[in-house]
């Protein structure tokens, strides 16, 4: 599995929209176990930020994020997008698409436990 995550058009004041994309190759979205978005602030450690289970169609999210972000797929174009909206300052990073083979229950926001990952796309919100 291979993830293409878009570059650029990042830059956006606070309370903007973005709406970011992930690319899957040589798997289907409906054969892998998670799909999950977290991102990564400068001299920071990756944050978790949302995950969708595509064997229920159910999404989650973190506390930080909840009600302002989405996400949704595109099964015909094998894509995962992340609706950011309200953005703030405090959401700024380089924001990664991640996917495993298995959903992981309970510890699906751990970093550590995925194995396909994007190469990230960076999001600046200014204030």
């Amino acid at each position: 599995l291979r993830f293409s995550c878009r570059r650029g058009g990042g830059l956006v004041q606070a309370g903007g929209s973005l709406r970011l994309s992930c690319a899957a190759s040589g798997r289907t979205l409906s054969a892998l176990g998670a799909v999950t978005w977290f991102r990564q602030a400068p001299g920071k450690d990756r944050e978790y930020v949302a995950a969708f289970r595509p064997s229920l169609i159910r999404t989650y999210y973190a506390d930080s994020v909840q009600g302002r972000f989405s996400v949704s797929r595109d099964n015909a174009k094998n894509t995962v997008y992340l609706q950011m909206n309200s953005l703030k300052p405090e959401d700024t990073g380089v924001y990664f698409c991640a996917a495993r083979n298995a959903w992981p229950v309970s510890i699906y926001n751990r970093a550590d436990i995925y194995t396909f990952w994007g190469q990230g796309t960076l999001v600046t919100v200014s204030s």
